[in-house]
Parts: structure tokens; C-alpha cells; sequence
């Protein structure tokens, strides 16, 4: 099926939640089904169908099928809900500073492709419990602290708001002086293209608004495959609205855990114009805990040679872990045991820059907390 001109409504309405949605694409025995209809009885699932083609039903390795399907590795012990301290970073419900600078708002708990690896499995298609509502104490908060200059509305996925709600936003925030640019957090580009390809309403709003204040959208391709031909035309019309598009990959073991792999990712996404910032390491959380991760040595040696295959605009990534005391920039090797690390933020703005070493096990995918 051709599904550039679907709209992108009937595609969400109409996507896959259990086994049974998926069996005869995937060629599932029973014994699979029941395993998926269980797994999403604890961590939603949802695919829509245009996502679910990207997926080669012939092989059980698939990367597009793992970052989609559920896994019984999900129902495994271990992990935490919030490897982040989101929680401890809420100043107003659905709202956090942890960085002096940004202001993050978790616009809502829906995405239009429930990732298996999220870090917010706690929430998204679960629970609106950290879900923004109270839009004006919102402003009032951005307003009073002068040293904020960017708002980053994520959730969930951003773009998964109404337009009418993406204009309440805008028209909250656009006109705060000491905001220099709002972001939109959103995987729509990547697992549904058509929410802004098929949506001119969406593309007038972003093009307004745009005018009055730059607008960035932070996006995440996690594998080449994911740059599509839907993708790109996507990344086309929003770049006609004058918005700056961003990505930030997630290293995944399994899927792009391999720096030819990686580096064909980069490249794609410089090709059509998406500046590549960040690839993070995959956090702990409950139902993703070493299934998904790379341990650090490993990580560190995948990034670089994926560098080595970039011009100058893809060896502006930085290998980072979203820490609770910060965003720590992964540095590599010193010697056989020790890494370098930097803050490259930091919840203590007096951190922010300083480098330290960690003497980190083979194995090891993540810092313990105390970095002292």
C-alpha cells in the first residue's frame, strides 16, 4: 500500500495494539501472539501501518521490529522508572528545570509508535499523572526566570498534540522575550511522516510562528532504514517553514550497535539536511535494562569509527548519557580500564565543563551516582 497520501489520522486511528494486529504480517505462531498481548498489557503497543512496513516479516532481527515489537525481555527484573531524576526536576506538574536554560514540558503521554527502548515507559500510554495541564502557571514560571531561553515541549511526542493545542503553546511562549528559540520534541518524522506531510494546517501554523520566534524540531532516526523516502518529504516540508530539524540517535544494541551502520545513519541524515547533535546512551530503565544497552567501551569505539566516516557536519555528535547530576559527554579510553567523561551540562551550573576519568568494568552500560 501506498501510504505518502494517507492521512495521518486514519493511519494513528487504525494502528496495531496486540499480537493479534500483528500475527499474519509477522507470521506469528500463537505461542508469539499471546507472548506480545501479554507484554502489552503492561507496556502499551502501537504500531501504525506505515511503520509496520518498514519491518521485513522474514527476519526476526529486523531492527525496524525491534524498536516496535515487544519482547519478553521487557517482563525481566531490574531497572528503575526514572534514570534522569525527572521527578526530583519538576518545578510545576509537567514541567521541569534541571538545566538553567531550558524549560521541558511534557505535553502529553501518546506517541504514534510506542518505542521499546523508551526511557518513559512509566508514562507514555500509561499514565497522565506528569502530564502538563496548567498552561498559565506554565508562562508565569518562564517569565519570572530570566535565565531560561529556550522551552523544549516534549511528552510523548509532541506533534501528537491537536493543532489547537500546539497553538496554545506558541501563543503561551512566543512573545517571552528572553526565549531565543522553542523546540518540539517529536518521532513523527520518523514513524509517521504523514502528520506533517498530509496536515497543510499544521504546516501554516509552524510557518507563522516560525516568523515570530525560530522553531526547532528534535527528532530521532535511529537507523538508516528509518530514512525513508515518506522521511524525507517530511523533513522537506518542514524545512520550507523555515525550521531548524535536529536528531538525537539512541545507541542500541541490536540495532546500531555497528559504526558501519551508524555511519550510514549520519550520513543520510546530513544528506537531506538534519544537523545530528547527540547520540545518547540507552538508559537503564525498568523494561529496557540491558537488553537494549551497549557498554560504554564498546560505545565509545562504535561512535568514533562512525565519525571517521562523516564530512565536517556529521563529527558534530557528541556520545552523551542523560545523567541524573547532568548530560555527561562520553570521551573514550584512557588506558585499559578508565574512561574520560565531561559535563557537557549540568543540574550544578559550577559543574558544567569539568572532566573527570571513571575506572568502568567491560560490561559496564551506565555511572552510579556519585561522580565525586
Amino acid at each position: 500500500m501506498d501510504y505518502k497520501k494517507e492521512h495521518w489520522t486514519r493511519l494513528l486511528q487504525n494502528c496495531c495494539s496486540n499480537g493479534d494486529d500483528v500475527k499474519e504480517y509477522l507470521n506469528l505462531t500463537d505461542d508469539e501472539t499471546d507472548r506480545i498481548n501479554k507484554i502489552s498489557e503492561q507496556y502499551p503497543m502501537c504500531i501504525n501501518h506505515y511503520y509496520l512496513s518498514l519491518i521485513d516479516p522474514e527476519d526476526p532481527e529486523d531492527p525496524i521490529r525491534k524498536m516496535s515489537i515487544p519482547s519478553g525481555w521487557e517482563l525481566s527484573d531490574g531497572g528503575e522508572p526514572d534514570t534522569s531524576g525527572e521527578a526530583s526536576n519538576t518545578v510545576i506538574l509537567g514541567m521541569q528545570h534541571k538545566y538553567d536554560q531550558t524549560a521541558l514540558i511534557l505535553s502529553t503521554n501518546m506517541c504514534a509508535m510506542f518505542c521499546r527502548h523508551c526511557f518513559r515507559k512509566r508514562l507514555v500510554g500509561l499514565s497522565d499523572d506528569e502530564i502538563a495541564g496548567h498552561l498559565g502557571e506554565m508562562e508565569e514560571y518562564v517569565r519570572s526566570h530570566l535565565e531560561i531561553s529556550n522551552v523544549l515541549i516534549s511528552g510523548g511526542d509532541a506533534f501528537l498534540n491537536s493543532n489547537q493545542r500546539i497553538i496554545e503553546y506558541l501563543d503561551r511562549f512566543i512573545d517571552i522575550p528572553h526565549l531565543d528559540l522553542i523546540r518540539f520534541g517529536t518521532r513523527t518524522p520518523v514513524v509517521l511522516p504523514q502528520r506533517i506531510t498530509t496536515d497543510p494546517e499544521l504546516q501554516q501554523i509552524l510557518e507563522e510562528y516560525n516568523r515570530r520566534k525560530q522553531i526547532y524540531v528534535i527528532t530521532q532516526f535511529n537507523h538508516p532504514r528509518e530514512v525513508t523516502e515518506e522521511a524525507r518529504e517530511a523533513i522537506r516540508t518542514l524545512q520550507r517553514t523555515g525550521i531548524v530539524i535536529k536528531n538525537q540517535t539512541v545507541l542500541l544494541k541490536g540495532i546500531n550497535d555497528d559504526p558501519v551502520v551508524l555511519g550510514c545513519l549520519l550520513k543520510k541524515l546530513t544528506a537531506c539536511g538534519i544537523v545530528p547533535y547527540y547520540i545518547f546512551q540507552c538508559r537503564p530503565v525498568r523494561g529496557v535494562l540491558n537488553h537494549f544497552q551497549v557498554p560504554l567501551k564498546v560505545g565509545s569505539i562504535i561512535v568514533e569509527e562512525a565519525k571517521a566516516m562523516q564530512n565536517g557536519q556529521g563529527k558534530c555528535i557528541h556520545y552523551a548519557m542523560s545523567h541524573p547530576t547532568g548530560k555527561i559527554e562520553i570521551i573514550g579510553q584512557l588506558g585499559e580500564d578508565e574512561m574520560l567523561f565531561k559535563y557537557h551540562q549540568a543540574k550544578n551550573p559550577a559543574e558544567i565543563g569539568r572532566m573527570f576519568t571513571v575506572a568502568v568494568e567491560d560490561a559496564q552500560c551506565w555511572l552510579d551516582m556519585d561522580l565525586n
